[in-house]
C-alpha cells in the first residue's frame, strides 16, 4: 500500500490528475 501511495503521489507531482494516477496504479497493481 505504501508503494502504491508513493507511485500515485509521484504521478500527481508530474502533473497528472488524481483519477488518472489512480487508474494507472490500479492497472499496474491489479494483476498482482
Amino acid at each position: 500500500m505504501v508503494e502504491k501511495r508513493l507511485f500515485t503521489s509521484e504521478s500527481v507531482s508530474e502533473g497528472h490528475p488524481d483519477k488518472v494516477s489512480d487508474q494507472i496504479s490500479d492497472a499496474i497493481w491489479m494483476p498482482f
